[in-house]
């Protein structure tokens, strides 16, 4: 289906942070699968367990027990604040597992009318049909038939409507990105997201975190929540979690996954044997201290530069967002356009994002060579921009 906007480029090999086209052309790769390759490519750790499980088994139901389906799950229980996971192939079926928890907790503790969900403005949660409701952008519920009931958006800062929209007696959870990607690389203020769990925590609704994007060690923490110092009670959580190999886990906390018992739920690939080796493989690099030290280093570096590109160019360069190696840029020219300068002058490839931004998504391997060489590369595409649109 044409459902894909594609660049023309057609990608073979990959190699760390370098991705390698049919003709030999070699890319600095920003994007990272969208925030899924955290280990690069072809990871020498994840490669070999690949190969390994592949040998001795693929699949089996989830009628069975499956040792590496506990392992990965008592390793992310044991790191974050949840009790329970459930494993799925990708981050829009983690949500839906998590909006799902999250009516059935109401429903199991009597009160099954609360099941209005609230997103944010600017969210994005998925392509299934209770995620794009849940986020409520235009562009992906329009055509579908009429909207889901029960998901209505708010907008960062209306306070008074946040504080009505939790003190609503049918309001099950609130969901939530920490730090949103596509919506333009906005980090949520720690102050808000603690004053969220107060305002929940007071009228007994849920918070879910979408975490799919920003979390596994993206923003420097393991997740992104842990800077604000609170925790949510669901937690959405895929992309880097198996370092490209298709892997989402929904996390809730004993309380909130009260609902969740036998027959309620499930999936068919969801936390098969090789998923779960190759996700057990990601999460032991990617959770190390060292790693999650690299990532606020090369953070650290690529926002000061990318600070003073802003100075410098000011009329390419509107504002720098994110937090850790999820940055946005918020730019003048036409972010497209600019992903297109950036990939066929430069061979840097960035992501988009909206409020006209681009996205640097690197691998959180990125060496401080290649994040000297990125913005080298980011410079020219500047200077470009600016002469292109100067004529």
């Amino acid at each position: 289906m044409g459902v894909y906007n594609r660049a023309p480029l057609e990608v073979e090999r990959g190699e760390g942070a370098r991705l390698y086209a049919t003709d030999g052309t070699a890319y600095l790769d920003c994007v990272a699968g969208i925030a899924t390759n955290a280990l690069g490519h072809a990871h020498p750790r994840l490669v070999e367990a690949v190969k390994a499980q592949a040998d001795k088994l693929w699949h089996v139901s989830n009628i069975f027990r499956i040792p590496g389906q506990e392992e990965l799950a008592d390793r992310l229980c044991a790191d974050s604040f949840a009790d329970v996971v459930f494993f799925t192939n990708s981050g829009t079926e983690a949500v839906e597992c998590a909006l799902k928890t999250a009516r059935k907790y109401h429903s199991a503790n009597g009160a099954p009318e609360r099941v209005e969900i609230y997103g944010f403005d600017g969210s994005f949660h998925g392509r299934s049909y209770a995620a794009i409701n849940a986020a409520g952008n235009p562009g992906y519920v329009e055509g579908f038939g009429p909207r889901l009931p029960g998901y209505t958006q708010l907008t960062f800062g209306d306070h008074e409507a946040i504080r009505a929209a939790i003190a609503n007696p049918t309001t099950a959870a609130i969901i939530v990105e920490p730090v949103q990607g596509e919506g333009g690389a906005r980090a949520i203020p720690e102050v808000c997201l603690k004053g969220l769990r107060e305002l929940c925590d007071q009228h007994g609704v849920l918070i879910i975190f979408d975490e799919v994007q920003c979390g596994m060690g993206r923003t420097g923490k393991l997740w992104a929540h842990e800077w604000a110092g609170m925790a949510p009670d669901i937690m959405a959580t895929a992309k880097a979690l198996g370092g490209g190999f298709p892997i989402g886990a929904c996390l809730a906390s004993e309380k909130a996954a009260k609902g969740m018992t036998v027959g309620v739920h499930g999936s068919t690939f969801g936390g098969n044997p090789l998923a779960m080796a190759v996700g057990l493989a990601a999460y032991d690099e990617i959770s190390k201290p060292e790693t999650l030290a690299h990532v606020n280093e090369i953070a650290g570096y690529l926002k000061q530069q990318l600070h003073g590109l802003k100075e410098r160019f000011p009329d390419v360069i509107v504002d720098i967002r994110g937090k850790g190696l999820l940055i946005g840029i918020k730019l003048v020219p036409n972010n497209r356009e600019f992903m297109a300068w950036a990939r066929d002058g430069q061979q840097l490839l960035v992501a988009g994002g909206g409020d006209n931004c681009v996205r640097l998504l690197p691998p959180l391997t990125l060496t401080l060579e290649e994040a000297r060489e990125a913005i080298a590369k980011l410079e020219r595409t500047c200077e470009a921009a600016r002469t292109r649109t100067a004529a």
